[in-house]
């Protein structure tokens, strides 16, 4: 339940703080008074969007805190699945600053507005005309059903099974949109790396060849410079290294006469044998020089098909056409691999499907047994709202594909008259019917499940007189399960509250702000004696007021 709410610079709100208890609590005020505000603050806790235009001051910042009491809950693996540290007196707080940022905080831990809403919805149900509304949807339908049925824990399996369903069922798509773009891939793929690997290409080939090619391409001018080298060097009869053996000769002549010839004659000796080996190696080279030209067509051929290659996978060398092929083959990989998680999720999927189809049943069923009886109860609460000749029927017809609530769909049929057939509430049921129908439901709901505490925003409009009665009747067993806060202009319901808060304007200087006030019980017949003559507060008025209250209270 919600134990305190407190409200700092929010619309006309400078500060407030309220203390709540169990039971029926009552708010009552002038219009404009600031009760649909007072709404707003809660909701900012509860995860509600918001923004600079709330903020009362625009240089101070606005702070909403709300302390719950929620031993009842159940709520600790809530708290363990978030890392949120779990205390029975659990505090909300959410803070707006002038520049427009808001934080949100959970027993002082930072917390996401998203998770702020996923607990608020744990915690507390506000009931506007908005949700009147919603009974015409039907997911919102399903819901109330579900309520009845107890089928929690059962739609919490099926939820996270259909999770997996829906994520399997992406990924399939997405495969089989992958798997047909593959088809006309594999063919193209396959086709280039098949003359890639017929074409056998080896590293550093291109290079290789290049050099063959040159040496080949100018072999006769190669042949024709050695054989010129080797026959200046020793063929000729004049040749160098005829000249050298001379000169060595006349140098050893003259070594005996001069001791510096010795040194000269090593050195000729050197040059004559350097000399001697640069021919053997000419000579060498000119005999294995060959024009060859078989060879270098096959060369040229060899290098015709890889420059084709590289043209056509637009490389600039072998090296990065190797590095293609490597990606041709790993692209073809890719493709096989796709096809094997095809068929893995195909098969996943089924298994899936079959759970699915089985769970989805079993909430069907569940929801079908309780339809009778949730009928006959709508109507005992209508009857008792002054709608004696109101019908009401729920009609649960199979969907085309799974949802996430199931594979049913909900829609609740209405009539308030005998003569007419009851037809799609969202067609039919004026706004007072809407809420008397929603009160039903809500009251029931209260009576078969552990809600957290729910907040009224005139429920009871539209209604008044002995049916204004049995509306703050019901309410009032509400309170007596659960905590019910309830905002209202009528004396009937008004006066069954177990505490009662009035909210007014206050004008200070310039402005004018909300407050709220618990009221004393005197204080509260006067209160219930206004909202009977209006501002002209009579005897007879709070004589009627005082006989309201203690009726309530008997």
């Amino acid at each position: 339940m919600l134990a305190k709410l407190s409200v700092r610079n929010y619309a006309l709100i400078r500060e407030l703080d309220l203390e709540l208890d169990n039971g029926l609590t009552i708010i009552t005020g002038e219009t404009g008074s600031g009760k649909t505000i007072l709404l707003g603050a809660l909701s900012l806790i509860l995860g509600a969007r918001a923004d600079t235009s709330v903020l009362l001051d625009s240089d101070a910042k606005c702070v909403v805190e709300g302390t719950f009491r929620i031993a009842e809950y159940n709520l600790q693996g809530f708290f363990e699945d978030n890392n949120l540290d779990y205390d029975d007196s659990t505090v909300i707080r959410r803070e707006i600053n002038p520049a427009g940022k808001t934080r949100a905080f959970v027993n002082d831990t930072p917390v996401t507005v998203s998770l702020l809403k996923d607990l608020g919805n744990r915690l507390i149900d506000i009931h506007s005309q908005h949700q009147n509304l919603m009974l015409n949807e039907n997911s919102f339908q399903l819901n109330i059903i579900d309520s009845f049925a107890g089928t929690l824990e059962l739609l919490k399996e099926y939820r996270a099974l259909y999770d997996d369903f829906r994520k399997l069922g992406n990924e399939l798509s997405a495969l089989r949109s992958q798997a047909d773009r593959n088809k006309a891939d594999m063919e193209y793929y396959r086709h280039q790396l098949d003359q890639l690997e017929e074409a056998r290409l080896k590293e550093n080939e291109q290079e290789e060849l290049e050099k063959e090619q040159e040496m080949l391409e100018h072999a006769d001018e190669i042949k024709s410079a050695l054989a010129g080298s080797s026959s200046l060097l020793s063929v000729n009869d004049i040749s160098v290294l005829s000249m050298l053996r001379e000169a060595k000769s006349n140098v050893e002549k003259i070594s005996v006469y001069l001791p510096d010839a010795g040194n000269l004659r090593a050195r000729l000796e050197s040059a004559y044998i350097e000399l001697d080996d640069i021919a053997g190696e000419i000579e060498k080279l000119a005999f294995n020089t060959d024009t060859n030209p078989e060879k270098l067509v096959w060369i040229n051929n060899r290098l015709d098909q890889i420059y084709s290659l590289m043209h056509k996978h637009r490389v600039s060398n072998l090296a990065e056409l190797l590095v293609r092929k490597d990606e041709i083959r790993e692209k073809l990989l890719s493709i096989n691999a796709n096809e094997s998680r095809l068929e893995e999720v195909e098969a996943a999927l089924k298994t899936k499907t079959e759970l699915l189809s089985a769970l989805s049943v079993k909430l069907s069923e569940k929801r079908r047994a309780v339809v009778p009886e949730t009928e006959k109860k709508v109507m005992e609460v209508l009857y008792k709202l002054g709608m004696p000749n109101a019908r009401f029927r729920i009609r649960l017809t199979p969907a085309d594909d799974y949802t996430v609530a199931g594979k049913d769909i909900a829609d609740f049929l209405f009539s308030a008259n005998k003569q007419t057939e009851p037809e799609d509430i969202a067609r039919i049921a004026s706004g007072g019917e809407l809420s008397r129908v929603m009160l039903s439901l809500k009251s029931l709901i209260a009576q078969n499940n552990n809600l957290p505490s729910i907040i009224f925003d005139e429920i009871d409009s539209g209604v008044s007189g002995e049916v204004a009665d049995r509306v703050g009747q019901i309410l009032s067993s509400m309170g007596k399960c659960m905590q019910v806060i309830n905002i209202t202009h009528l004396p009937q319901v008004a006066s069954r509250g177990s505490r009662h808060f009035h909210i007014y304007k206050e004008d200070r200087g310039d402005s004018t702000i909300t407050r709220v006030k618990l009221l004393s019980p005197e204080e509260r017949i006067i209160e219930v004696a206004r909202l009977l003559s209006g501002s002209e507060i009579t005897d007879t008025a709070i004589k009627n007021a005082k006989e309201l209250i203690r009726s309530a209270a008997n």
